[in-house]
């Protein structure tokens, strides 16, 4: 927990409590449900959840904005970027119902009203989104092919809508097969988080 107070001081009260309870929640279904490595609980603040903060700290999306997390698994990085912006709307969806019953159970206890979790496909979801975000669910390519016809034409973000993923290791190859007519923007984590974790982790935004 002390990881996201050393990044994030200006959370309130009530969101540094959602923080804290967090944690024990996932380790709680995690015995469950397999949401993340068992092997990695130790690590999930640090791996889990400041890796999805790592979309707060590159946009804080206007208020009432509409944002699709592409295979949540469990609730990352929709949930901890939810408790960050209370005022954004997010859709969290898996394929696996098991996971969504759990992303539904956790955001019931922490109180969280401001998620829709979904048990779909994304080939089977209707509606449009400003954003689509998204944490090493599918190559570059597959996820733009899965994200464009949702993204939202209206905008009023300090970004144009489009997709956000979080990727890490060697992305040349996946990055040089994207179409060129659209825009990319590679962000290193390291730039914003110093731990050792983050120094082959990588922001991708792409506008669609």
């Amino acid at each position: 927990m002390e990881v996201i107070k050393k990044y994030f001081s200006d959370l309130n009260e009530d969101q540094l409590k959602r923080f804290e309870q967090l944690g024990p929640l996932v380790e709680e279904w995690n015995k469950k449900i397999n949401l993340i490595s068992r092997k990695d609980t130790e690590n999930l603040y640090t791996h889990h959840i400041l890796h999805s903060l790592s979309i707060f700290r590159f946009i804080q999306f206007s208020p009432l904005s509409s944002v699709l997390d592409l295979g949540t698994g469990g609730g990352f990085p929709g949930i901890p970027l939810a408790i960050a912006m209370p005022d954004v709307k997010f859709t969290l969806i898996d394929a696996r119902a098991k996971k969504i019953m759990a992303v539904e159970n956790i955001c019931a206890e922490l109180g969280i009203e401001n998620v829709r979790a979904m048990h779909s496909r994304v080939e089977d979801l209707e509606g449009k989104y400003d954003f689509v975000v998204s944490r090493a669910v599918a190559s570059l390519d597959q996820l733009c092919r899965w994200s464009q016809r949702l993204i939202s034409q209206e905008e009023f973000n300090p970004l144009p809508n489009g997709l956000i993923c979080l990727k890490g290791g060697d992305l040349k190859k996946e990055v040089k097969s994207m179409n060129k007519r659209f825009y990319l923007e590679k962000k290193p984590l390291s730039t914003w988080f110093s731990e050792e974790y983050f120094n082959e982790k990588y922001l991708l935004y792409l506008q669609l």
